[in-house]
Parts: structure tokens; C-alpha cells; sequence
């Protein structure tokens, strides 16, 4: 890559699609199905493993810097919770690196020659010395590169002991086994990376395998695997906790409406109530007075008849008198 093409790929790291003006870069947007999630959460196993003898080759999905940059700026605003899409991806590609390992292993236990457990043991002891040298040969190159020299003389050391056991070791698998067996080239797979390792590699092989490109590559990729399905637990459980939050909230604004959908219907039952007793007291008042006035005016035309009655009778005494006189 030239030093042109690198510059316009640090400002598209840095400021994004946007940086430039250029609204065709921007019609595709970090957001589209088309672009890969694992690429925005720098974990995709094409970038890691490009240039390994398990080179994926270009991703099918979008990869862009400039569309990790706008990610990165808008996921600091809202949760877009990409990591779930990231996770299910690694969870794929680990889980088919984990099959050709068995499916490997079990070549293995087809091909090689029958030994016993004992002598199996044995050949598992070097292997995980073979791995400890190639571990720490690795790391002491690293620390020499670093310019950490001291250290790298201490990893050195430690290097020689584990040399020593090895040798030990080996002498024990020898003597365990016939020498034209122990002639034949015993091979394990690496359980990281599913690659073949030899149980007599020298020390620079061991070192190339556990300090090359794609041993580490793995170990970036499971551990970032690891590290994706703890923050999608995290985000599973707060959101949760958000719903659980939201739908109690929800529930108790809703018994509160009808608390005062309660109460309204209360009042307004009391006034219907009130409304009828008002009524009832006035009809009972007007039933009153009318029995009271239509009483009074029986009393009034039985008093009239009354006197009626009593004029009569005294003309009529008047006039028998006046008759015999």
C-alpha cells in the first residue's frame, strides 16, 4: 500500500465516510445488512487470518474504515448492540475450526500405529513440554524485539530448564516403546489453531507455530469470542431489567387510571345519588303540600256543607214553629 493509500485509510479510521464531503461513499451506511458487524467490532477473521496459511480470502460483507469510524461515533449515542450479530458470527467460523480439529484428530487415531495408555501419557508429556518451549521462545523474541532484553534473557533460562524435563521426557517415551516405533514421526493437533505438530519439531518450528500470524490469530479471535459473549450477556441482562423496569412502570400507571377512573365514577355516582335524593325530597315536599292543600279543602267543604246543614235545620225549625203558632 502506498503512502497516499495509507494516509486516506488513517482519515477514514479517524473522521469517517463523511470526512471528504463525498455522498457516495455515504449512501452506504454502517447500519446496512450488507456490511459486516464483526468488521466494526475489528474481529472479523478474514482481516485476522489474511495472510496465513488459512487465509479466508475478501469478506463477503462490506469492510470499511471509514464505516468503523461512523460506528464507532454512534454507538458512544445509543447501544446498536451489533456485538450479538458479531457473536454469532465468531461462534460460526470457531465451532468449524473445532470440527476440522476432531475430524483431524480422529485421523490421527486411525493412521498412527496402536500404543499403549502408558506410552500415550508419555507422548503427552513431550507434546506439552514441546508447547511450553514453543510458548516461551515466542514470548522471549518479543520482549528481544521490544528492546526488554533482561527479560528476554530470563524467558531464555527458563527455556533451558524446560529443555532439560523434555529430554527427560523423552528419554522415558523412548524406553517405552520399540525403537522402530518411537522412528516414526508422532504427530498431535494444536487445539487452538487445528494445526499439526510434530513430537520431535525442534525448537524454532515450535516457536514459528506458537508465535506465528495464525496461532495468534486464533488466540485473538477465541478470545474476542469470549469477550463478545460476556457483553452480550451484560446487555441481555440490563435490557431485561429495562423491560422488566418499563412494564412495572407501565402496570402501575395503569392501576392508577383506574384508581381515578374509579374514583370518577364514584363521584359521579354520588352526585346521580344526590341528584335522585334532591329529587325524591322535592317530589316528597310537592306530595306533602298537595295532601296538605287537598286536606284543607276537604276540611273547608265539609265545614261548608256543615253550615249549610245547620242553616237548613234552623229554617226548617223556624218554619214548624211559625206553622202551630
Amino acid at each position: 500500500m502506498s503512502a497516499q493509500a495509507q494516509m486516506r485509510a488513517l482519515l477514514d479510521q479517524l473522521m469517517g465516510t463523511a470526512r471528504d464531503g463525498d455522498e457516495t461513499r455515504q449512501r452506504v451506511k454502517f447500519t446496512d445488512d450488507r456490511v459486516c458487524k464483526s468488521h466494526l467490532l475489528d474481529c472479523c477473521p478474514h482481516d485476522i487470518l489474511a495472510g496465513t496459511r488459512m487465509d479466508l480470502g475478501e469478506c463477503t460483507k462490506i469492510h470499511d474504515l471509514a464505516l468503523r469510524a461512523d460506528y464507532e461515533i454512534a454507538s458512544k449515542e445509543r447501544d446498536l448492540f451489533f456485538e450479538l450479530d458479531a457473536m454469532d458470527h465468531l461462534e460460526s467460523f470457531i465451532a468449524e475450526c473445532d470440527r476440522r480439529t476432531e475430524l483431524a484428530k480422529k485421523r490421527l487415531a486411525e493412521t498412527q500405529e496402536e500404543i499403549s495408555a502408558e506410552v500415550s501419557a508419555k507422548a503427552e508429556k513431550v507434546h506439552e513440554l514441546n508447547e511450553e518451549i514453543g510458548k516461551l521462545l515466542a514470548k522471549a523474541e518479543q520482549l528481544g524485539a521490544e528492546g526488554n532484553v533482561d527479560e528476554s534473557q530470563k524467558i531464555l533460562m527458563e527455556v533451558e530448564k524446560v529443555r532439560a524435563k523434555k529430554k527427560e521426557a523423552e528419554e522415558e517415551y523412548r524406553n517405552s516403546m520399540p525403537a522402530s516405533s518411537f522412528q516414526q514421526q508422532k504427530l498431535r493437533v494444536c487445539e487452538v489453531c487445528s494445526a499439526y505438530l510434530g513430537l520431535h519439531d525442534n525448537d524454532r518450528r515450535l516457536a514459528d507455530h506458537f508465535g506465528g500470524k495464525l496461532h495468534l490469530g486464533f488466540i485473538q479471535i477465541r478470545e474476542k469470542l469470549d469477550q463478545l459473549r460476556k457483553t452480550v450477556a451484560e446487555k441481555q441482562e440490563k435490557r431485561n431489567q429495562d423491560r422488566l423496569r418499563r412494564r412495572e412502570e407501565r402496570e402501575r400507571e395503569e392501576r392508577l387510571s383506574r384508581r381515578s377512573g374509579s374514583r370518577t365514577r364514584d363521584r359521579r355516582r354520588s352526585r346521580s345519588r344526590d341528584r335522585r335524593r334532591r329529587r325524591s325530597r322535592s317530589t316528597s315536599r310537592e306530595r306533602r303540600k298537595s295532601s296538605r292543600s287537598w286536606s284543607r279543602d276537604r276540611h273547608r267543604r265539609h265545614r261548608s256543607r256543615s253550615r249549610s246543614h245547620s242553616r237548613g235545620h234552623r229554617r226548617a225549625s223556624r218554619d214548624r214553629s211559625a206553622k202551630y203558632k
